[in-house]
């Protein structure tokens, strides 16, 4: 599915008219988060999450603080349901057997970097996860999430989207009021260049009052140059036009964009039809990590991919929590 444009508009009339509809699931949120106490685990649990629908660079952030963690002699797994995938779990994703269909892409890419749990029950993923000898855990898109207690929180944003119109789903792009869900943040982490940080900050700089870090998503060194390549870029992310921008820094020569819903199967019948495309246009396919763990076996050898990590402008914030949770337990 992709995002009404209106969501990322100053509120007109589409957004005033679907205002009731987005205060009904404003509520729904609230009164799920009310639900009984949250269910500790034991051990530290950090939660990165978002009050926007759809990507907003939670997958990097996780990547980058389970990192930091291993990088402290942690045994830290992540914990996610898995969006899009058939299996309910609890059950820790294998590279080797499972495919996006199964456990989602997400869930692949992290379990490229730390063991991973599919498990549409939060709690029973996370005791699933302790059990299997995890000393900390990161819970992955649970912000929202009523069952599992934990020790951070972290909500990411994407510095040049924002909050969007800030309206509620379906009038806009967020699962809940800015000022409620903010109240629940331990920091915020906004995602984007220099210009985009600027205009971050002028619109909702002033409803941030947590500390805030700011960070990029920056093309790893693949030792593959993609200067005046020829190039055909797909992307089936939240926002497929930070990707296409990411090509066009490293000099690729952008000979079509193809921004696709986030999350998209990429079926046989598609990707035919872009190696077709680049090979009438001389160009090279490209795509994101995320998409890439989408491809068959078939397709993969003949997609390039372009990696991204998260860099922070300043780590020690994030750095000082991450201690702190640490300290606790």
């Amino acid at each position: 599915m992709r995002a009404p444009g209106f969501w990322h508009e100053p509120a007109g009339i589409m957004a005033a008219a679907l205002s009731p509809l987005g205060a009904l699931y404003a509520a729904g949120t609230a009164r799920r988060l009310r639900k009984g106490p949250r269910e500790s685990v034991g051990v530290p649990v950090i939660c990165i999450g978002n009050i926007n629908a759809g990507g907003t660079g939670k997958t990097p952030t996780a990547i980058a603080v389970a990192q930091r963690l291993a990088a402290r002699g942690v045994a830290v797994h992540a914990v996610t349901r898995g969006y899009g995938g058939e299996i309910n779990g609890p059950v820790q994703v294998d590279e080797r057997s499972h495919d996006a269909k199964q456990v989602g892409d997400e869930a692949l890419l992290l379990a490229a970097f730390l063991p991973t749990w599919v498990s549409a029950d939060r709690v029973a993923g996370a005791k699933a996860a302790v059990a299997a000898g995890a000393e900390c855990l990161i819970l992955d898109d649970g912000f929202q999430n009523p069952g599992l207690a934990y020790d951070l929180s972290v909500v990411v944003v994407d510095a040049w989207r924002g909050f969007g119109n800030g309206k509620v789903i379906p009038a806009g792009p967020l699962r809940e009021p800015v000022d409620v869900g903010l109240t629940r943040a331990d920091m915020v982490v906004s995602i984007g260049p220099e210009a985009a940080q600027t205009r971050f900050a002028a619109t909702w700089g002033a409803w941030v009052k947590v500390p805030q870090l700011t960070g990029a998503l920056e093309p790893l060194a693949t030792g593959m140059s993609l200067d005046g390549v020829p190039v055909l870029a797909f992307a089936g992310i939240g926002h497929p036009e930070k990707f296409f921008q990411t090509l066009r820094g490293l000099g690729a020569d952008l000979h079509a964009t193809h921004a696709l819903a986030d999350h998209q199967p990429l079926s046989d019948t598609l990707m035919t039809r872009l190696l077709r495309e680049a090979w009438q246009r001389g160009a090279q396919v490209v795509t994101t990590e995320k998409d890439a763990v989408r491809l068959s076996p078939e397709f993969r050898s003949r997609v390039m991919t372009v990696p991204v990590r998260l860099q922070m402008d300043d780590w020690a914030p994030l750095d000082a929590g991450l201690d702190r949770v640490l300290a606790r337990k």
